[in-house]
């Protein structure tokens, strides 16, 4: 048996927009919009074990399994999606797609503008959280699924989970938001922004102008990469794994080198990541998360969620410094205020941020359990 039968992949691209444009939350209208997707299991004949997974910021609509047998590597959440996981394709009819802006399919700034025929490159409309989920909502239409069981995500998927709560609360049975936030801390702005500017100060990034050319901007795309990895980790992680140890020699070589292991692991990270990712995409993501607030335009976070009236699992992790545990904590207290069934764990785990990524016998138990009791 194949990878992709045993999890019945189903690769879509689904394109809407084209006539009457997508109205963003910055004002302009956009459009047409290609959205790259994946299902795996299948979808009940009543269409009400749909579940609809939400990536992070470098994740991509490649959930699980291997397309073929000559892939090297899993999709971003194998350990929890298929047959018997948490996420069971047996049960369950799960949906991921690329978020828009960006860089594996669905419309991003690498896409061509059919009005130029040429990459939008800067011309991309800056998009926020909001108008990923307006993207995945039109998609999960096009299934013809008018309710899911559930939505989950971790980081900037579960950005987007509370946005999908917030947005279209009739359509959710349950929610399951994980080592996230209502908003970014200043701090956690602060890195975007060091990032951003690693890739802006590259001079091949050329204004945003590099498609089709010799030079990338592949220094600061990895620079940007390497900051953003730190944020993942936990000093915990990094002690265990790389201490003081030194890569290559058993001495100093009072150089600028890169003489220390964990050195070596970032610039590996950094030039991996460009191997795949765009420039651009990284840009645009990044600010969409900085400008998420779920609380905006109301006067309290509590208010935010008044409408709200799915069953909520929220899952933080001890050792994550980037969306620490009481972030989590604010979301359940508003959550408790409105009077909705939501149940909270902190996960001692010593991974950082990435813990929610990593194989986690509690998260996985948790999740399981509340998945198998939704109504």
């Amino acid at each position: 048996m194949s990878f992709s039968e045993e999890l019945n992949i189903k690769q879509g691209v689904f394109t809407f927009a084209g006539d009457s444009k997508l109205p963003l939350q910055s004002g302009r209208e956009f459009g047409p919009i290609c959205v790259a997707y994946e299902t795996y299991g299948v979808l009940s004949k009543d269409k009400c074990n749909a579940i609809l997974l939400l990536h992070a910021l470098s994740g991509d609509a490649h959930v699980a399994g291997k397309h073929n047998k000559e892939d090297k590597k899993t999709g971003w959440w194998d350990v929890m999606v298929g047959p018997g996981k948490p996420f069971d394709t047996n049960k369950y009819f799960v949906i991921c797609s690329n978020v828009l802006g960006g860089c594996s399919g669905t419309t991003g700034p690498s896409s061509l503008d059919p009005l130029t025929k040429k990459p939008y490159a800067m011309t991309f409309p800056v998009i926020t959280i909001e108008d990923m989920v307006n993207v995945q909502h039109a998609l999960v239409k096009s299934l013809g699924i008018d309710c899911l069981y559930s939505i989950s995500g971790g980081s900037m998927g579960g950005m987007q989970a509370l946005k999908w709560v917030q947005m279209y609360p009739e359509m959710i049975k349950s929610v399951v938001a994980i080592a996230t936030t209502t908003k970014l801390s200043p701090q956690a702005i602060a890195f975007n922004e060091v990032g951003r500017q690693a890739i802006i100060s590259d001079p091949a990034w050329n204004k945003g102008d590099y498609y089709g050319k010799k030079e990338l901007p592949r220094k600061g795309l990895s620079i940007a990469r390497m900051l953003g990895h730190i944020t993942y980790l936990s000093e915990e992680g990094m002690t265990r794994k790389f201490g003081r140890q030194l890569s290559s020699s058993q001495q100093f070589q009072y150089e600028f080198l890169t003489e220390f292991q964990v050195e070596s692991y970032l610039h590996y990270q950094g030039q991996r990541f460009t191997e795949r990712f765009d420039a651009n995409s990284y840009i645009y993501l990044t600010k969409a998360i900085d400008y998420f607030d779920l609380s905006s335009g109301y006067n309290s976070l509590e208010e935010a969620l008044a409408m709200v009236k799915s069953k909520f699992l929220v899952l933080s992790y001890s050792s994550d410094w980037l969306f620490p545990t009481y972030q989590s904590e604010e979301l359940v207290k508003a959550l408790r205020k409105n009077n909705i069934d939501v149940s909270f764990c902190e996960i001692n785990a010593d991974y950082g941020h990435d813990s929610f990524l990593l194989q986690n016998d509690l998260h996985e138990k948790l999740i399981h359990g509340f998945l198998e009791n939704v109504k």
